[in-house]
């Protein structure tokens, strides 16, 4: 396998090539078995990319390979009441199948870390799902660990089926 060059850098979401970007790699995140979602419609994304954009602070990172889209992280600011600092949490980590195995993902998580570090944030957080262990291999390498003690992922789903606004 020849060196690939990967660049990890912030959506910049008045660029038309970093939007399609977005939209094409969420619906591959979404269409994949660890997904398991309904991919979004063009104006989905668009409205998508609109909030985030505007109403939510939220840091959107995409990594090129070669010059090539093909991995990228959503995480959310939040702020935690215990420390009294900002916090992100990780909601989305996607690289693309042809690209997994090459250290993408692990780029896009140090670059959050810092990200998070120059917010003065006094954490990262993230869900994985308990199946997937590539994911959990590779948080457990950057020190991301269970709390102590344990904590639940639980929701509670408000019967909002449609993407709206």
């Amino acid at each position: 396998m020849k060196e690939t060059t990967v660049t990890v850098r912030r959506c910049d979401f008045s660029n038309a090539a970093d939007i399609k970007a977005f939209g094409e790699l969420l619906n591959a995140y979404i269409a994949d078995e660890m997904g398991g979602g309904k991919p979004l419609t063009p104006s989905q994304q668009t409205l998508l990319t609109e909030k985030l954009d505007k109403d939510y602070k939220s840091a959107v990172l995409l990594a090129l390979c070669d010059g090539v889209y093909c991995g990228m992280l959503v995480a959310f600011e939040n702020f935690s009441t215990f420390t009294m600092h900002p916090m992100l949490n990780i909601h989305d980590v996607i690289v693309l199948k042809e690209y997994r195995g090459r250290g993408i993902g692990r780029k896009l998580l140090e670059k959050i870390v810092e990200t998070a570090d120059g917010l003065d944030c006094s954490r990262v957080t993230l869900e994985v799902r308990h199946d997937n262990l590539v994911a959990r291999n590779l948080y457990a390498s950057l020190d991301f660990k269970d709390t102590s003690p344990p904590m639940y992922y639980w929701r509670r789903e408000l019967n909002k089926d449609d993407f709206k606004h």
